[in-house]
């Protein structure tokens, strides 16, 4: 798949009518488009429109008797495999590395779907869709995320079932947590493979710390059914459609 050129694709948009894409806009019927530009009415980037002629939304200006018309946006939703180092929000005004500086290329703003702090990667969604935003982050749809957890030493019996057992962050008592000892463990330390069902701020670290341990590295691997695949650190991709259904049924939103 070439990337580059999805994302460019995504960013240029199709190009369409002049009377399709003012109907489509809501502004008229397509009729009386055809009739506005027959009158000389409607200009593309400043020079009157031909009937049947094609501009692109994305990048054309089109008036309808001097005023300038906007399609309405394109919903799209994203997955980020976001590096370490990055902070989860479009601005920062200690310039710090933010997210949006690695997704500036769709040409549109889109928001993180919750939070990865700036030491954790992975998996990351950001969308413009505020319906799927919205439930994406309510706790009553929260899906399972999944996250592989290295930690600075080796972990007891007893230390990985505390983990396991509903345990109380910042005076709230979270859900219990799966977790597991992944084969990838070696030299002292201990890979664990944890399981949330709600994301409270910095869970994870602050669940291992109050058993004793500290995390060395964080990697949000799955949401749900969808998993960063071979996306690499800093890369990103527009969801399928199938990606987008399965989101959409699993949050009510069909």
């Amino acid at each position: 798949m070439d990337l580059d050129n999805n994302k460019k694709n995504e960013v240029k948009g199709e190009c369409v009518r002049i009377q399709k894409y003012i109907s489509d806009c809501g502004i008229m019927s397509r009729r009386a488009a055809e009739q506005e530009i027959r009158l000389g009415n409607v200009k593309i980037n400043g020079v009157c429109a031909e009937l049947g002629g094609k501009v692109d939304p994305a990048s054309d200006i089109i008036t309808v008797r001097g005023e300038r018309i906007k399609g309405k946006e394109k919903k799209i939703t994203i997955m980020l495999n976001k590096p370490a180092g990055y902070i989860t929000t479009l601005s920062d005004e200690y310039g710090r590395k933010c997210v949006a500086d690695l997704v500036s290329n769709y040409g549109i703003r889109l928001n993180p779907v919750g939070r990865l702090d700036k030491d954790s990667e992975g998996l990351l969604l950001m969308t413009n869709d505020g319906m799927l935003l919205q439930h994406l982050t309510h706790p009553r749809y929260s899906l399972p995320k999944v996250y592989i957890v290295e930690v600075d030493t080796e972990i007891t019996e007893n230390q990985l079932n505390r983990l396991r057992t509903p345990m109380e962050i910042d005076g709230y008592k979270i859900r219990p947590v799966q977790s597991e000892i992944s084969e990838n463990s070696s030299g002292g330390h201990t890979v664990l493979r944890m399981t949330l069902h709600e994301g409270r701020n910095r869970q994870i670290r602050k669940m291992c710390a109050s058993v004793g341990l500290t995390v060395v590295r964080l990697e949000r691997i799955a949401v749900g059914q969808l998993t960063l695949g071979d996306l690499r650190p800093g890369e990103s991709r527009p969801l399928t459609a199938a990606q987008l259904d399965y989101l959409y049924s699993e949050l009510s939103l069909n």
